[in-house]
Order: C-alpha cells, then sequence, then structure tokens
C-alpha cells in the first residue's frame, strides 16, 4: 500500500480536502437522497475559516491526501467531524488511525461526534472505538445519533 503518513494539514490543503470531502460524502448523501448535506456544501472559505479554530489532520499515501478528520475543543469537550477517507482506501485502518490520532491532539478532552442513524458502518466503528450513544436529534429530516467518549 505505500507508506502513509498523517499530519496536520495546512491551509493550502483546504482545496484538495474539500474536493475528497465531496467524494467521501457522496454515499452517505445517497443514503439519506439529501445532496444539500453539510460536507457536501461547505465551501472553500467556510472550511478555510475552520484552520483558525481546528486542528485539520490528513493522511497523505503517493502525495495525494486519502484522509482527513477535524476537530476543535470547547470547555473541556474536542468535538470531533467530517472523519472522510477516500473510497478507495476504505477498511485499510486509516479511520482508526486519525480518530486516534485526533483524540490524541486532546489528551485530556471529553470526545463528541456524531453520525447519521441510517450509517450503520459508521456507528459499528465509532461503537468499536469505545464511543457511546448519548442522544440522537432530527435536523431536517436526517436523525443524527451522538456519540461521546
Amino acid at each position: 500500500m505505500g507508506r502513509m503518513k498523517i499530519e496536520r494539514a495546512s491551509f493550502g490543503d483546504a482545496e484538495e480536502i474539500l474536493r475528497l470531502q465531496k467524494l467521501a460524502y457522496r454515499r452517505e448523501a445517497e443514503r439519506y437522497n439529501d445532496f444539500g448535506i453539510d460536507p457536501l456544501v461547505q465551501t472553500i472559505e467556510q472550511l478555510q475559516k475552520q484552520f483558525e479554530n481546528h486542528v485539520v489532520l490528513k493522511v497523505v499515501l503517493h502525495e495525494s491526501i486519502v484522509g482527513s478528520v477535524r476537530a476543535y475543543d470547547q470547555d473541556g469537550t474536542c468535538f470531533i467531524g467530517k472523519l472522510m477517507v477516500h473510497p478507495d482506501h476504505q477498511n485499510k485502518g486509516i479511520g482508526k488511525m486519525l480518530m486516534s490520532a485526533i483524540e490524541g491532539s486532546f489528551p485530556h478532552s471529553r470526545y463528541e461526534l456524531f453520525t447519521g442513524s441510517k450509517s450503520e458502518s459508521n456507528i459499528a466503528f465509532y461503537e468499536k472505538l469505545g464511543y457511546k450513544t448519548f442522544k440522537e436529534k432530527a435536523i431536517s429530516g436526517i436523525t443524527f445519533v451522538y456519540f461521546e467518549k
């Protein structure tokens, strides 16, 4: 598979991360029949702005970004979002590697994240990493499941 490295993304990576995001979240959009979901409609400006207060990590393989995650801390809670892995590189441990690295960036925090209720593989993945459901919330027709650890 070649040598993968995980590192902090820079502002200059925003465009490539956004391209990956739109590709990686396509399946979610299809699952919910909603192409207006945040990962697909987020603009480059919105993503660039997140670099100001988020830790954004990337996984690089052969000079390409194949995975990413971002998080920020607020009052001792680390909010993790936009975990993504290129469809061609899924189920190879990249997501797990990213989760471990982002948690390690906020070592003394409580962690919180959410996913859609129909995203069974995501739910199973987070449960395997020790996350527990603590609430569900419906937002414009999609039920989101919130996890904490």
